[in-house]
């Protein structure tokens, strides 16, 4: 048996690519549920902080791939919990802008710290050098899988 043969490894990538990611969405899952976040929530403030705290919807639609109605009820529900809030924008008085609250920062940070000491232990086994190579590695997996199959 040839345990060296491309399909052999190629499946052991992938199996092992798996196994991260679940890992990591059970360690979220749990760093979430102790601050009382749904994954949602998490990821609307995460991209929000990763604008500075400001964006236009719109612009949190293009960044979290969903439909603008999707936003809508995800805003909703974190300007009740009195995460976000609505702002006419300085720049187009036609626009709506979504701005970060105090609190919604300090709940995605807690979030955040219990994610990130997970993946600062397993990814603190790699080098910078290392980190960044699979950064790239990754990345260039990820362009192909988000290209249609049949496309030249």
């Amino acid at each position: 048996m040839d345990l060296s043969h491309p399909d052999t490894v190629d499946e052991a990538l992938v199996t092992r690519m798996a196994f991260l990611v679940k890992h990591l969405r059970r360690v979220k899952e749990r760093g979430l549920a102790a601050y009382a976040l749904q994954d949602f929530e998490y990821s609307t403030l995460q991209a929000l902080a990763a604008r500075n705290g400001r964006a236009a919807p719109s612009e949190l639609v293009a960044d979290l791939r969903v439909s603008p109605a999707a936003m809508t009820g995800r805003l909703d529900t974190l300007e009740r919990r009195g995460f976000v809030r609505r702002r006419q924008s300085a720049v187009d008085r036609r626009r709506v802008d979504v701005e970060l609250t105090e609190d919604g920062y300090d709940a995605w940070r807690a979030a955040i710290d219990v994610v990130g000491r997970e993946e600062n232990r397993i990814l603190g086994t790699l080098s910078a050098a290392e980190r960044r190579q699979l950064s790239d590695l990754l990345h260039r997996l990820l362009v192909v899988a988000e290209t249609p199959a049949d496309s030249p």
